[in-house]
């Protein structure tokens, strides 16, 4: 995405602005999305879901949001950072899941 609104393709030349501004803007803010997912894992789901909405934005905001690849590699990002459990919690979790299965099973 930083690189989409720096471009000269044949004859088409793409101008910079707000647009160029944006294009700079959004990849810096997926980037501390990114890093604040990794030392807050706490918030992880705001994060995540923070993360795809600007890369849905990013189709809009800055040349298909890095000719679709951007967008991409966002979305799949942002999904996988939502889904992401810690080590404690995923111990957490199969804990709950052996009381239900005893608890189910008497």
């Amino acid at each position: 995405m930083f690189f989409s609104g720096q471009l000269d393709i044949g004859h088409l030349h793409v101008q910079l602005g707000i647009e160029g501004l944006q294009a700079t803007i959004i990849p810096v803010m997926l980037l501390l999305l990114g890093i604040l997912a990794i030392t807050m894992p706490a918030h992880h789901v705001f994060y995540g879901i923070i993360a795809l909405a600007v890369g849905l934005y990013a189709i809009v905001g800055v040349n298909l949001g890095g000719f679709l690849i951007g967008t991409v590699l966002c979305c799949v990002g942002g999904v996988l950072v939502a889904a992401w459990m810690t080590p404690q919690a995923r111990a957490n979790s199969k804990a709950q899941r052996a009381a239900l299965a005893a608890g189910d099973s008497e």
